[in-house]
């Protein structure tokens, strides 16, 4: 039995083996004629601490807050062999390169305990875990989940820790199968944010973590038929899977993507009012129909989050250049409006059609009018991406512009509820901004309202040309 095993057969509160252990030692002394009465004494003393320890470790488990791994966690080396992330936790795990991060963020200052609620089918297996530059091992064994205690780290600021995984070495055929971290201490309340359970699909919204918006302020009563919005991704942040979306209104979007490290997307979608995530169920009486479209511009329809018309053009957007957008909406008084897109890159220098999209059963303006940031893959939640949003106009049906430079910082539910607090927003130089993911420590507060610094600069569009 090495010191690590030992070691573990303490924290873990095996009481019974940590007496039998020292019986057999002073079995062993006494044969060899090497036992001394203070010895002894020591050697029942220490048992005893650790009799009483070890089941005072127990009697905090109650305490105990569970962080699921599914919820919270990704593969740090990202390979896809020899060991998995899902509902379940680690799975499968049998590369040892792999390595495993779960993220935490702590409001309080103090202590922090940490157990490893897993089972190895066969042997043992020896783990490193590592927090805030401080690395513990431990030692498991055992074919049923149970509770293996880790260690104690001093936690000396607020805001998100990683806690990594490593196989050290294993008997058996794989490491082990890991389904949640359990911590307690003072540094633990009920501010503790993660993601807390499996219900629905909060796992998956957790790991692409908080979507975040900006909701701008219009004049009351104005009939607004144009919106018009500049972008900026700034370099280095045109993260893959990342969706910057400019002009968004209540009944559809219009923004730049980043769908693969080869293509990127000029997305244009209205939502059909017939609520479903299926295309095929929507009655053609509320099917959007597509008007006109752009050269080069794909149309088709989309589901899964509600559904209804899209469009895309395949345009290889460039990180630190700013790029304009423009909505339009022209109710034509027979419940039925019209929403058309365009789109100005500045290496093109001109306005290019994206799509013109009707919406039965509708008759209305332009209405809650807004932009957000969103990751859409999970494996990509550890990753930070920003955008600056400038000079926001409106006008209405008599062309007139007027300015917007005040917005609503909101977030999603993931943000709400308290399982995922890396999302912020609020004003750049002259730029209203948005940020999220990567597990970044400074949050704002939701429903903050900022103002930008008003430009003057008044959108240089001739409406009569547009194509």
């Amino acid at each position: 039995m090495n010191y690590v095993e030992f070691e573990f057969i303490i924290t873990k509160g095996d009481s019974l083996r940590v007496l039998n252990l020292f019986f057999q030692l002073i079995c062993f002394m006494k044969i060899h004629k090497v036992l001394t009465r203070s010895f002894l004494f020591c050697c029942l003393s220490f048992a005893m601490n650790s009799f009483v320890s070890a089941h005072a470790v127990i009697a905090n488990t109650d305490s105990l807050v569970n962080i699921p791994i599914g919820g919270n966690s990704w593969r740090t080396d990202h390979d896809t062999t020899g060991g998995n992330i899902t509902k379940d936790g680690i799975v499968n795990w049998t590369n040892s390169t792999a390595e495993f991060t779960t993220y935490v963020r702590l409001a309080k200052k103090g202590t922090l305990k940490i157990w490893l609620n897993s089972k190895v089918a066969n042997g043992k297996s020896i783990f490193s875990i590592s927090a805030l530059n401080l690395t513990k091992k431990v030692a498991v064994t055992g074919d049923a989940f149970v509770d293996h205690y880790v260690g104690e780290w001093t936690i000396t600021d607020t805001g998100y820790i990683a806690i990594k995984i490593k196989g050290l070495s294993k008997t058996g055929s794989y490491y082990a199968d890991i389904n949640s971290l359990k911590i307690s201490g003072t540094a633990v309340d009920a501010k503790t944010a993660y993601v807390k359970n499996n219900d629905g699909d909060f796992f998956y919204w957790g790991r692409r973590g908080p979507s975040v918006h900006l909701s701008y302020l219009v004049p009351e009563k104005m009939n607004v038929e144009w919106f018009y919005n500049e972008v900026t991704v700034p370099t280095g942040n045109d993260v893959l899977h990342s969706y910057f979306m400019a002009d968004g209104f209540g009944e559809g979007y219009f923004g730049i993507q980043v769908n693969s490290p080869t293509e990127r997307h000029i997305l244009f979608s209205v939502w059909s009012s017939f609520k479903t995530d299926n295309p095929a169920a929507i009655p053609d009486s509320q099917k959007i129909v597509m008007l006109k479209k752009g050269t080069n511009v794909h149309t088709g329809e989309f589901g899964n989050e509600g559904s209804g018309g899209q469009s895309y053009l395949l345009y290889n957007w460039k990180a630190g250049n700013t790029y304009k957008f423009l909505m339009r909406a022209q109710p034509n008084g027979n419940n039925h409006t019209v929403y058309t897109a365009w789109f100005f890159a500045p290496e093109l220098n001109k306005w290019q059609l994206i799509a013109s999209f009707s919406r039965p059963q509708t008759n209305t303006w332009l209405k809650h009018l807004h932009s957000f940031l969103e990751n859409f893959e999970p494996e990509q939640g550890t990753i930070t991406r920003k955008v600056l949003f400038t000079n926001q106009w409106v006008a209405d049906e008599s062309r007139k512009w007027i300015e917007l430079n005040k917005a609503r910082f909101t977030i999603d539910n993931t943000g709400a509820k308290g399982y995922r607090m890396d999302y912020s927003g609020g004003t750049d130089g002259p730029a209203f901004y948005l940020k999220n993911c990567g597990f970044f420590n400074q949050y704002t507060i939701r429903n903050t309202l900022f103002e930008r610094p008003v430009s003057g600069k008044m959108p240089d569009i001739d409406f009569d040309e547009l194509p």
